[in-house]
């Protein structure tokens, strides 16, 4: 089945031969950073997965990635990641502490079938930390010095996908670009959840990111994308408060400064529109330490932390039967074990009553490992992606994907 985006074809390693090649991999090995190194490794072991069917294709693999930001605590070499890469591919994996000069480009040359090199951070290259279009990025220095060494480039990093930087999207411009397995996963997986052919389709959306929330509300619900939107977290306070219901001053504050003007705006315009949008019934509140259950008309007083044993039953009824329930951002603080329970059950309710399951964002990764073996076994998708899944749900392009669609066409790929 032909992996499509925005009515467009991506190719993927299904539709190129690659033994005997050189291929220029894209992955995301961006990790959290502490004073001792590496903290989690969850994203290492994913794209080593890659890395060992690459070279076990029989191609001579070059790996790029970058981690954190310049002059941030977490702009570092990737030297420890690629230890971490062989331990956990099995592929002999080098490290060159360059990346688009002369020793970089000696030892690319020198890469052997069945190997692979990792070239150091691409943000010490300044225009991979710049936004510019693809063709634009394809006549740069990184590109021009890149390209003419390697004969495939796979992006194979989804959640860095919709950045429209130098790695991501100028490749496919001058050598034919596939999509990797794990960028496969992904667009499979979300093309799925707006889809029009899986119904009825149920989104959870909670977390803190407004902004991006109330485009996703917007997009799914304008486009009748969705059926129904239970939302929780922040998002169900932002969306009470545009229905006129009242709360603390602080957490108004709270909401009205995350939100921004112009998503309660259009919040309360969704609300106006009747749209089909849920709200919380109820909220765990903590007040001078002490934590009660409130109904959501009568939080005017305390910090709302999870939301409520009403709610959960409310959101079971909406998710029983779902052919694709997406669960996006917590319902809760879960940092603090007392208000996890929320997003627990949430979860819990839509793996048992839901056919196909999404979950996005990396807490969920924890949540899960709290619930019974054979529920984790019924999870369809766990995204990867944290921008580059809000960008996609909230029907915005992803300039990597759009990259892929245009290079199956200009290389006549699929």
């Amino acid at each position: 089945m032909p992996l499509t985006y925005m009515g467009g074809k991506i190719a993927t390693l299904d539709d190129a031969s690659l033994s005997g090649r050189k291929v220029l991999v894209r992955v995301d090995l961006n990790s959290p950073i502490g004073p001792a190194g590496i903290i989690d490794d969850s994203r290492i072991i994913e794209a080593a997965g890659s890395i060992r069917e690459l070279a076990d294709s029989g191609a001579s693999v070059v790996i790029m990635s970058h981690q954190g930001r310049p002059l941030e605590n977490d702009f570092v070499s990737l030297e420890e990641h690629s230890r971490l890469l062989e331990k956990y591919s099995g592929v002999r994996v080098d490290f060159v502490m360059d990346v688009i000069g002369p020793e970089a480009l000696r030892r690319i040359r020198e890469v052997k079938p069945g190997d692979a090199l990792l070239l150091d951070n691409t943000r010490l290259v300044s225009e991979d930390y710049i936004e510019a279009p693809g063709k634009k990025h394809a006549e740069g220095v990184m590109v021009s010095r890149l390209a003419p060494l390697v004969d495939y480039y796979v992006n194979d990093a989804f959640s860095a996908s919709h950045r429209s930087h130098a790695s991501i999207v100028g490749f496919p411009y001058r050598i034919p670009g596939l999509g990797g397995r794990i960028l496969e996963r992904e667009v499979r997986a979300l093309n799925k959840a707006v889809s029009e052919d899986e119904r009825p389709k149920v989104v959870v959306l909670g977390g803190a990111k407004l902004k991006d929330a109330v485009k996703i509300v917007d997009f799914l619900t304008a486009k009748g994308v969705v059926d129904e939107i239970l939302t929780t977290g922040l998002v169900g306070l932002l969306f009470l408060y545009a229905k006129g219901y009242k709360m603390s001053r602080k957490v108004e504050d709270l909401v009205r400064s995350k939100a921004g003007e112009e998503a309660l705006r259009k919040a309360r315009r969704i609300v106006e529109e009747g749209r089909r949008v849920r709200t919380p019934l109820d909220f765990v509140v903590e007040r001078d330490g002490s934590l009660y259950v409130s109904p959501a008309e009568d939080i005017e007083v305390g910090i709302p932390k999870d939301v409520g044993p009403s709610t959960v039953e409310y959101y079971r009824s909406k998710l029983k039967g779902a052919r694709v329930a997406v669960l996006r951002g917590p319902a809760g603080v879960i940092e603090d074990p007392r208000f996890r329970r929320g997003t627990v059950e949430l979860a819990k309710a839509a793996l048992e009553l839901s056919h196909y399951v999404i979950f996005g964002g990396g807490h969920f990764r924890v949540i899960l490992g709290e619930l019974p073996i054979e529920l984790r076994e019924r999870v369809g998708h766990i995204s990867t992606g944290g921008g580059a899944l809000l960008y996609f749900l909230s029907g915005r392009s992803l300039p990597g994907l759009e990259a892929l669609v245009d290079s199956a066409r200009i290389f006549n790929l699929v």
